[in-house]
């Protein structure tokens, strides 16, 4: 059975935040207590961060790298790196254990907690991203929800070749590998590992478990088209 292993879910050269996927773990590691680790080692607290006015800091350690652009109404709340060029929007909430790369994108209204986005990584549009690592370049559709508990309360779990992986996180949204691309509206549930290139239909609800490389994953609709007016003369 695959390690799920982080090099096969990103291309990880050049990512400032590397050090978060250690060798020989799986990929979710990053968003445990690694995840927390990291940020106490954190050297950089100390360094200019222009918050402008009418962002919302509610505490806790925040670095922001040059050139990103925070509107006013967003609220931060640390630990949490902002990378070079990124931009936080207005009514975005970031609420914690969140690392964000180099020219990622937190829409307007999006909720992100507990994860990690490499470069590129955009949750423009009233997006929760809870507990879940996005790769380069992923593009989240307006509306898409990582969820990250399951209603029972239990460790996330998921199936993978006729056996059940335990994850040890009780909170675990989603992986998504390098240029994935959700619809408008999918839920991801928790433990949904997409591999690299993984596209989906809008209104997609996906099952926990493991998509391959290249995964096109369609809702089939059947809609009926009746004329109004034959509708109110009955």
């Amino acid at each position: 059975m695959t390690a799920f292993l982080a090099q096969e879910f990103f291309e990880l050269q050049g990512f400032q935040h590397a050090a978060l996927f250690r060798p020989g773990l799986p990929v979710w590691d990053a968003i445990g207590e690694t995840l927390d680790a990291y940020l106490a080692a954190w050297d950089r607290w100390d360094a200019p961060a222009a918050v402008p006015a009418g962002v919302h800091v509610l505490g806790g350690p925040i670095w922001i790298a040059e050139g990103c652009t925070i509107e006013p109404g967003a609220v931060l709340r640390g630990p949490l790196i902002v990378g070079e060029g990124s931009e936080i929007r207005t009514g975005a909430y970031l609420r914690g254990r969140v690392v964000l790369g180099r020219r990622c994108v937190v829409g307007a209204h999006t909720e992100v907690k507990g994860a990690v986005f490499l470069d590129g990584a955009h949750a423009p549009h009233q997006n929760y991203v809870g507990d879940s690592i996005l790769g380069a370049d992923v593009n989240l559709g307006a509306g898409t929800i990582l969820s990250n508990v399951k209603n029972v309360g239990r460790e996330v779990t998921f199936p993978h070749d006729g056996t059940v992986v335990a994850t040890g996180l009780r909170k675990f949204g989603a992986v998504l590998g390098d240029r994935c691309r959700t619809g408008c509206n999918t839920v991801l549930n928790p433990g949904v590992l997409l591999g690299p290139g993984c596209v989906t239909y809008p209104n997609v609800s996906l099952r926990s478990g493991h998509y391959a490389p290249g995964t096109l994953v369609k809702l089939r609709q059947a809609q009926q088209q009746v004329v109004l007016d034959r509708i109110l003369s009955k």
